[in-house]
């Protein structure tokens, strides 16, 4: 389905256009309920739309992107994107069942069936496009590095462990943040989630964390004063939504939403609520269309 269908067949809604006069940029409500297209059987997109509700992996401790809220429900820029998706198929929010999803178990995840989709901070590589598919990408982050604030030990880049094999740097198994970095050192700890690299740091095991500059401002963020992002990102970390691999027409339909989030504002809104209190908004990337 093309971009023009989507805007077309829909009872098309600005679901979460940016209100310039709203405090801090937050979505305003939608003017008119969204109606759904009729989708082919046998697809995805009509099982799902069939079934009123969709499961969804995401993260769970990733400030801005994905981090479980007081009630349960997790919050942030991924989560958003979700329910765009969620919207565009007639299912609610109350019907999306979210699925804390880290980076070692996205791909069997999605291989097994435990979740539709994965939107979880999630860069689009070719080893794993070996196994899953991607929609995307809905974001570009970079690698970078988070230290102590004020950087005691002067870290500039990640050519600064090469030179100091010693010294420890702390990410997350399963992600291509540890691919990355072993490019430069070995002396890697591995953790589960990037919030549980901060304490390696306040008690000297480890003298930063490194992964997208997005994650890592989101981390500074809560934990205003202590940390600091280094600000020279060395990778381009292109954000994909993971799904079973050669659903084609799944893959192309998700391409059309983001696309469609990127014309009637709803990507922005999603930003802006989110991801947007501390990192400027950014220009929608050109989706994939392999």
């Amino acid at each position: 389905m093309s971009l023009g269908a989507l805007a077309v067949a829909g009872a098309l809604v600005l679901s979460g256009c940016v209100d310039s006069s709203a405090p801090g940029g937050e979505a305003t409500e939608p003017t008119e309920e969204f109606t759904p297209v009729p989708y082919e059987e046998g697809t995805t997109m009509a099982a799902l739309a069939d079934a009123g509700e969709i499961t969804i992996g995401t993260k769970y401790a990733q400030p801005l992107f994905g981090l479980e809220g007081p009630d349960g429900i997790p919050v942030g820029f991924d989560v958003e994107i979700g329910k765009i998706i969620a919207m565009h198929l007639g299912i609610d929010e109350e019907s999306i069942n979210w699925v804390n999803t880290v980076s070692a178990n996205r791909e069997p995840f999605i291989q097994s069936g435990e979740v539709d989709i994965v939107i979880a901070t999630y860069t689009i590589n070719d080893t794993r496009k070996e196994v899953i598919s991607f929609a995307g990408p809905y974001y570009e982050a970079g690698q970078d590095i988070l230290v102590a604030a004020g950087n005691p030990e002067g870290i500039d880049g990640p050519e600064w462990f090469a030179d100091n094999p010693d010294a420890t740097v702390c990410t997350v198994s399963g992600s291509t943040s540890l691919t990355n970095i072993q490019e430069y050192t070995t002396n890697v700890l591995e953790a589960a989630d990037y919030a549980d690299c901060l304490e390696p740091i306040r008690t000297g095991e480890a003298v930063a964390v490194t992964t997208d500059n997005v994650i890592l401002a989101g981390l500074a963020d809560q934990n205003a004063g202590e940390f600091e992002v280094v600000n020279n990102p060395f990778t381009a970390e292109p954000y994909g939504i993971g799904l079973p691999k050669d659903d084609t027409e799944f893959r192309m339909w998700l391409n059309d939403v983001l696309e469609a989030s990127y014309e009637d504002g709803s990507w922005a809104a999603a930003w802006e609520a989110t991801a947007g209190a501390v990192l400027d908004l950014p220009e929608p990337p050109a989706v994939d269309r392999y």
